[in-house]
């Protein structure tokens, strides 16, 4: 795959120009524009959308991608995505990775091939993989509901504290033996609640190890969390309480508990993560943590529209949100 770093080369500027050239024409003279659309021309640049740059325009796509699109809390975070790219009058193409680095990758390089103006995303199983394909392509990105360092823009929420708050309630509530489920380990925002969880058992006086029976899933769906509380009832030691990374996995816990004929909140205890829009109209509704979706999204694509107007001025944000504790019936018995 030929980088920007190939034709800054070949036509021996500096990849800044290559972009501005392709990005921001009128600020290249002309001699210098020639040469590098030559050597763009010579090792075939994702040379598809060169016309419309030729002509002064930038690109008015940004590409989203996603890991479950399918997911209330990535529904909602498109929202207020689709909103900002609407005030600037600009387009958005979605793209589900599914949790894929492989199927990541081809959107990354496809969006690539069509000259977006930008990318956000949400990154599969670590942020390496996408960081060097956006980087080789020179695409300014933001991480969404990713925490970056201070080289990128990113907009997150700050899990550690809400997985505490989860955590801390219901330990207000008395309960001292707790079920913790959680998507894959390489999911860094549900390791990152566990860390709250631990955090506020610790603060109790308990030991995480006693007090915490963690569940690990392949999945951050219904199934998922069903298939969870089935081998949670197996055991000998029942938790007396369930705190689920995602609302979705709550949702799956409950229809599993009803299977069973547990009853929440009088025999256990439920409380999910994102507080998506249903979360409050659930059989029995729903504790929650909730995150600001919909202005994640919205600050995102703010920040990426700054980011990939080429301004001088602009400096990398990493802007965190603080969680906010919901309570409802799931957790009052």
């Amino acid at each position: 795959m030929v980088s920007i770093a190939d034709v800054a080369a070949r036509a021996g500027v500096s990849q800044g120009t290559v972009s501005n050239t392709l990005n921001r024409p009128e600020i290249v003279s002309h001699k210098t524009r020639e040469r590098v659309l030559a050597a763009i021309a010579a090792l075939g640049y994702v040379a598809n959308q060169h016309a419309r740059q030729l002509g002064g325009a930038m690109s008015r796509v940004i590409g989203l991608v996603v890991i479950d699109v399918s997911n209330p809390f990535f529904t909602e975070a498109s929202r207020g995505v689709e909103d900002a790219a609407t005030e600037a009058d600009h387009a958005v193409i979605l793209c589900n990775s599914d949790d894929s680095v492989d199927r990541e990758e081809r959107h990354l390089r496809t969006l690539a091939s069509e000259r977006v103006r930008g990318v956000l995303i949400t990154p599969s199983r670590g942020t390496r993989s996408a960081h060097r394909i956006l980087a080789e392509h020179d695409i300014p990105f933001v991480y969404l509901d990713r925490q970056g360092s201070s080289r990128e823009c990113s907009v997150a929420v700050d899990d550690v504290q809400g997985g505490d708050m989860a955590m801390t309630h219901l330990l207000e509530l008395g309960h001292r033996h707790i079920a913790y489920i959680a998507g894959p380990t390489t999911v860094r925002q549900h390791s990152d609640r566990l860390d709250g969880a631990r955090q506020a058992v610790t603060r109790f006086g308990l030991d995480p190890a006693e007090a915490i029976t963690v569940s690990h899933n392949e999945g951050m769906d219904i199934r998922s969390g069903s298939a969870a509380i089935d081998r949670l009832l197996q055991r000998r030691r029942r938790p007396t309480a369930v705190f689920c990374a995602n609302d979705v996995l709550a949702f799956g816990a409950y229809r599993a508990l009803a299977r069973h004929g547990v009853r929440v909140p009088d025999d256990l205890a439920l409380i999910g993560y994102d507080d998506v829009d249903f979360a409050a109209d659930w059989i029995v509704p729903l504790s929650s943590v909730r995150q600001p979706t919909r202005r994640l999204g919205y600050e995102a694509t703010r920040l990426l529209l700054d980011h990939s107007s080429g301004r001088p001025d602009h400096e990398h944000q990493q802007i965190v949100f603080q969680p906010e504790l919901v309570v409802r019936q799931s957790t009052a018995g």
